[in-house]
């Protein structure tokens, strides 16, 4: 299923590496990397492109024609407009969850139609604006229920409605993106007592409830434990449809989750083998009878993000060599506070942009703030990193350098696009222009020095 496809993985992870090492080179070149630009994200528009194109292959190859499948892009992984704009061109649509992220969706030109809004804390406004648009909306929680019902009974909705369920399977290796435990705060807990009979009497009482949604996990969720999830909810579907005597669920919303081996340039899982798993496990998720959503995120973009740092000093302490870079919490918040469960790749360059060669070295490659953990990596063996070289964490593309944490004040990088510009080269083009100094100061109050100091002042009414 899905092998005719499916590109020679090593091939495809050469040629990666390749195209990588040609943006960074030109990255250089062009002046978008240098004193003045100390670091910048780049996004590998053809591999973007050919991920997008493997999840749908995988897809329509184990359904039957016609079968409605929407691939909803899980806009938090990279909320970038231009991303979400390549991602709508290559046939996929937006999943939300908050109105900043539907903002995005919407000015990237995503359909109402192809967006599906999810989230644990949706406020009234939230609901009414969507239900206004036509998007679909799954329910979180029987509050939530309650609340598109008084919105239902009060006027005419085309958004397909549904609610999400937690059939809680456990976590995988990683607790923070494990959603489907005991306790997890998403969804209905199917294990609760009484929960399950609660779903299906709330289906039956109405009509207009047609998904039904569930995700996992994400990072560290095994496929087995993933395709379990699925078979979970794929069976409540059946027996809500068997009590309702029709088939009231058509359409169920799988969420995302696959993982990737940070560790490894070969992109596994795939989503071919996924789908495999899938039909072993849940044949009749693919026999046409229900419509199928997925909304996977870091599987998509991760391996096409490079987060690219000027080595600003190179120094050594008790006999480790530190490379102290411009990359660093900021960018990479998660690797820098838990790097037991997020470890990034590093790949080191020279001072014009080439894979540096030599000897490795034991050493750590720190970031800018000012604190002692700010590691992207410690003690790495990698070529012996110098003033003026560059440093490349990988696979940042999903959940990094989109992400900012503005701790100690720094600024936003640059991200820019990649592809060949049909002459032998690398075109760039900018995708987030690079955050200035004026642009921290007016973020933080600049233009209300004096509001604390008014306030309250001796002698003030």
């Amino acid at each position: 299923m899905g092998d005719a496809v499916e590109r020679d993985a090593d091939a495809e992870a050469r040629e990666r590496a390749a195209r990588r090492d040609e943006a960074v080179r030109a990255a250089v070149e062009q002046g978008l990397l240098g004193p003045d630009a100390a670091v910048v994200g780049l996004l590998d528009v053809t591999g973007i492109r050919r991920s997008a194109a493997a999840l749908r292959a995988a897809f329509d190859t184990a359904v039957p024609p016609g079968t409605p499948v929407l691939h909803a892009f899980a806009v938090k992984a990279t909320p970038l407009v231009p991303v979400l704009r390549l991602l709508h061109e290559a046939g996929l649509g937006a999943e939300v969850a908050s109105p900043g992220e539907l903002a995005l969706a919407r000015a990237a030109g995503v359909p109402a139609g192809r967006t599906v809004l999810d989230a644990p804390a949706k406020t009234p406004a939230e609901l009414r604006e969507a239900l206004a648009l036509g998007i679909a909306v799954n329910a979180d929680n029987p509050q939530e229920l309650d609340r598109l019902d008084a919105l239902v009974h009060t006027g005419s909705t085309r958004s397909p409605l549904g609610l999400r369920v937690n059939p809680q399977l456990g976590g995988g290796s990683i607790r923070a993106t494990s959603t489907a435990t005991a306790t997890s705060k998403f969804g209905v807990p199917l294990r609760d007592e009484g929960a399950r009979d609660w779903v299906v009497r709330a289906f039956l009482a109405r009509p207009w409830l047609t998904r039904l949604h569930a995700h996992t996990g994400s990072q560290g969720i095994p496929l087995p434990l993933l395709a379990r999830g699925v078979a979970e909810t794929y069976a409540l579907a059946e027996e809500i449809n068997a009590r309702a005597g029709r088939r009231q669920v058509d359409t169920l919303d799988i969420g995302g989750g696959l993982s990737v081996d940070f560790a490894s340039e070969a992109a596994e899982p795939t989503y071919a083998q996924y789908a495999r798993a899938l039909a072993d496990r849940v044949p009749g998720l693919f026999d046409g009878r229900y419509g199928l959503v997925t909304e996977f995120g870091r599987s998509l973009m991760a391996r096409h993000g490079t987060v690219v740092a000027r080595v600003e000093y190179a120094k050594s302490a008790g006999g480790r060599r530190i490379a102290v870079t411009h990359a660093g919490v900021q960018v990479a918040t998660r690797t820098v506070y838990a790097p037991e469960a997020w470890p990034l790749r590093i790949a080191a360059y020279d001072a014009e942009g080439h894979p540096k060669r030599g000897p490795e070295v034991v050493q750590d490659v720190a970031g800018p703030a000012c604190f002692a953990g700010d590691l992207l990596a410690e003690g790495r063996a990698l070529p012996a990193l110098e003033q003026g070289d560059h440093v490349a964490a990988l696979d940042t593309g999903a959940y990094y350098f989109a992400h900012h944490y503005a701790y100690n004040s720094l600024a936003r990088p640059g991200i820019y696009g990649f592809a060949p510009d049909g002459a032998g080269g690398v075109a760039l083009t900018v995708v987030r222009e690079p955050q200035t100094v004026a642009e921290v100061v007016a973020e933080s109050g600049g233009a209300h020095t004096a509001a604390l100091t008014a306030l309250g002042a001796p002698g003030s009414r």
